[in-house]
């Protein structure tokens, strides 16, 4: 399968004000799938989080293995620039990649600080794990893109 035009973010915090206020008005996104096999699973939480999504923004939950079926599901309803795909943590955004979901683009957006973890730049932290997980996707042509926000560029060396 090509890459698809669809922006693909890793953010340990899933959905938040950055997400909402700042990332689907820049990306002009209008569906927000968070792919996270625990969320995908808790009706409670899902509705607590879909208080704090607009109305006019679709919000999916799927489980990670299913994000290529969701995004095919999805994509005959709306473009593929309209779909915003959300992932908790490198290796799941890996998984998905690896079960068909191609992308062009990953932005790194938030990796907190844990121990046995680096900190690369201001919002990410990345232990040997992360760091395999990103180089397999400069691997696979895949651009790695580190902002927290939109409009704060930032350039990260991985080794």
């Amino acid at each position: 399968m090509d890459s698809l035009a669809i922006w693909v973010r890793i953010d340990n915090r899933l959905v938040h004000g950055q997400v909402i206020e700042s990332w689907l008005p820049y990306c002009q996104a209008n569906v927000l799938v968070v792919a996270n096999d625990t969320l995908a699973c808790d009706e409670l939480q899902q509705e607590i989080i879909s208080l704090a999504v607009s109305g006019n923004v679709g919000l999916v939950f799927t489980p990670v293995e299913k994000s290529l079926e969701t995004y095919s599901s999805l994509n005959k309803a709306s473009r593929p620039q309209d779909l915003f795909f959300l992932f908790a943590n490198c290796p799941d955004a890996q998984r998905a990649y690896q079960s068909g979901l191609r992308f062009k683009a990953v932005n790194i957006g938030n990796l907190h600080y844990a121990p046995g973890k680096k900190q690369v730049c201001e919002h990410v932290a990345l232990d040997q794990s992360d760091r395999e997980c990103l180089s397999f996707f400069q691997g696979q042509g895949v651009k790695l893109d580190f902002r927290c926000v939109p409009n704060k560029q930032v350039q990260v060396n991985l080794h």
